[in-house]
């Protein structure tokens, strides 16, 4: 009974309808709709989506809102609250021709305010996820410049109608459904920032979104996979009408909706935007890179439908010179970490420590000064999961191969000299790699494990290694040139310009780290345990030099094409990041050319400062 008189509480507390006028019968359909605005610049296309809106041509069935209950207890209270959803993504055209209309924040706002709406948090999409009558698979396409045009969003529009048309009699128009887009939401980040759009979402039918908030785009990057969830302006809080602006503003009620705390900007700016400034980089692909407002580059973000979400950053355009080959760099992120966090920034009140603790970015930008017959270019690879132990034991290893071959082919036709590295966690994506290639691809000229290589096997990894270490540069000049293999031993080389491979093993003696007062790993488990494991085995292919110099033991093969270094650790710190803030990915690589130690000091202080990004 308590439930029935909430229910009819809640459904004779205020109007659960957009308020638009009635859809005229000479109203463009969907397809017409797109077909007008295929040709229109951005602006226009803009301006004809708010008119189209509040002239009331939208499908009659996305009229009415669902509503969705959520509960929380603060301060010893179980707070109860209903908010009102828009069964599907804003949509143009009939219920027969209906086109689900990507769009840029402002002018969402500008129809939310218009319709007495907000835009839904992050805690709000996954409410709504729950509850869901509907749940659509993803259908992500392949990521190329065209993603931010009409005539894909259209494609991805006929696919989403074929998944809903396809369930329609068992549930019809106006059912709530979820799982075919990535919501444009609202988030306490965006209060520090300008002209940005935060983005979440896309749940697989498991419930896991594919796309974890995001707020890397400008707020004028309107792609296929975006959707507006209008939400009404007006909730119900244990039996009385709130906003929702209030409710995010109130400490005690925030988290029925919120799960960042207090929010008290919920409206992005209406004020018309610009789209992207778009970069097309002469070289043989097609895709676009859009500018960033760092340091000249340039970025492409791609989100896949296995949970890896991906962003390539690039110099500038004029970097990009025919001479000089692309040096991509795949650095796979650490436990726990997103993509901004592992990039950095300078920090502010209130921002997160992440933001301070690698600053791969800035390290990256101290390393395109420095190797100027390259072109740098790094991929961030982030797993759903925030860990690639994590995903790997959910997706199969072959996968990776895939994703990395994919980014490669972004850069067909180039001289590519590719590098595979990352910290923590991010090592065991390298030897998920090495598990299914035959043989280390030729392209591959370095491999660095950042405090990564706890996921080291003898049996599965040493061979490859072996063999791609044994693979000398054109010009690299043979130390001992009266022996062969046929000798018995095995010939080293001095790099040269061109050089065989590189393999550097940056680690800390962890497994005598304390953490609260106790030890954390093992001492064969940590990364300590793992590289001396290494060591020995490719000690017994190799003849290593050792030398230890204000405790840090280096031990060198090859002419220093193999370097392991290996910090002490006599105060028992976890040093996992500082290896890294401390110019590791520096070390890591230029480790055994004429570059290392330039400018900088493996456990020195930051040699990069000067690179590091604003915000």
């Amino acid at each position: 009974m308590l439930q029935i008189a909430w229910l009819c509480l809640v459904s004779g507390a205020f109007a659960q309808t957009l308020n638009l006028p009635p859809r005229g019968t000479s109203a463009l359909d969907g397809k017409a709709f797109a077909e007008k605005t295929s040709a229109l610049s951005f602006a226009e296309r803009e301006q004809e989506i708010y008119s189209q809106v509040t002239a009331g041509n939208v499908p009659a069935f996305l009229r009415k809102f669902c509503p969705v209950t959520v509960t929380n207890v603060a301060a010893g209270i179980t707070n109860v609250a209903t908010f009102f959803v828009a069964p599907e993504y804003l949509a143009i055209g009939s219920d027969e021709d209906y086109f689900l209309t990507p769009m840029s924040p402002g002018t969402a706002q500008r129809i939310a305010d218009q319709l007495g709406c907000v835009l839904p948090t992050r805690k709000m999409v996954d409410a709504i996820c729950t509850v869901a009558e509907v749940r659509l698979a993803p259908s992500p396409i392949p990521p190329s410049a065209a993603m931010t045009t009409v005539p894909v969003f259209a494609q991805h529009n006929e696919t989403v109608l074929t998944q809903r048309v396809a369930l329609v009699k068992k549930h019809p128009l106006g059912a709530l459904v979820v799982g075919h887009k990535k919501d444009v939401v609202i988030s306490t980040r965006l209060g520090g920032v300008t002209n940005k759009v935060a983005i979440y979402g896309w749940q697989q039918t498991n419930g896991a979104p594919i796309q974890p908030l995001y707020l890397g785009h400008t707020a004028a990057w309107v792609d296929y996979s975006h959707g507006i969830r209008l939400v009404k302006l007006e909730m119900i809080v244990n039996g009385e009408t709130k906003s929702v602006a209030d409710v995010l503003a109130d400490p005690k009620l925030c988290g029925l909706i919120s799960d960042e705390g207090v929010i008290t900007n919920t409206r992005y700016p209406t004020n018309p935007v610009a789209p992207a400034a778009s970069v097309k980089i002469d070289l043989p692909w097609p895709e676009e890179f859009t500018a960033s407002p760092h340091f000249g580059e340039m970025n492409r973000e791609i989100a896949l439908a296995n949970g890896v979400r991906m962003l390539i950053n690039a110099p500038s355009q004029e970097s990009f010179a025919p001479d000089k080959p692309v040096l991509l760099i795949f650095f796979a992120l650490p436990n726990g970490n997103t993509i901004e966090q592992t990039i950095g920034k300078a920090l502010k009140p209130g921002d997160d420590w992440h933001f301070d603790i690698q600053h791969i970015g800035a390290q990256t930008r101290f390393l395109r000064a420095a190797l100027t017959n390259r072109t740098v270019v790094v991929a961030y690879l982030e797993a759903a999961t925030k860990s690639w132990p994590a995903w790997r034991k959910n997706h199969d290893d072959p996968s990776i191969a895939r994703i990395l071959d994919g980014v490669r082919g972004i850069f067909a036709g180039r001289k590519l000299e590719v590098v595979l590295t990352g910290h923590s966690g991010g090592g065991s994506l390298t030897f998920g790699y090495l598990n299914v290639v035959d043989k280390i691809p030729d392209d591959v000229v370095r491999i660095a494990f950042l405090d990564s290589n706890y996921a080291y096997e003898t049996t599965n990894h040493l061979t490859k290694l072996v063999n791609w270490l044994q693979r000398p540069g054109k010009n690299d000049v043979p130390l001992t040139p009266s022996l062969s293999p046929s000798d018995g031993e095995r010939v080293a080389f001095r790099p040269g310009e061109g050089s065989g491979p590189y393999l550097c093993v940056l680690a800390y003696h962890d497994s005598v780290a304390l953490l609260n007062g106790r030890t954390f790993v093992s001492a064969q488990g940590g990364t300590w345990g793992r590289s001396h494991a290494m060591l020995e085995d490719l000690g017994a292919q190799f003849k290593f030099t050792s030398r230890t110099n204000g405790g840090l033991e280096t031990f060198s093969a090859l002419g220093g094409r193999i370097q392991f270094l290996l910090k002490e650790n006599p105060e028992k710190k976890v040093l996992h990041t500082v290896q890294v803030e401390r110019n590791g990915f520096i070390q890591a690589l230029v480790a055994g050319t004429a570059e290392e130690g330039r400018g900088y000091e493996y456990f020195g202080g930051r040699a990069y400062t000067v690179w590091i990004q604003a915000e």
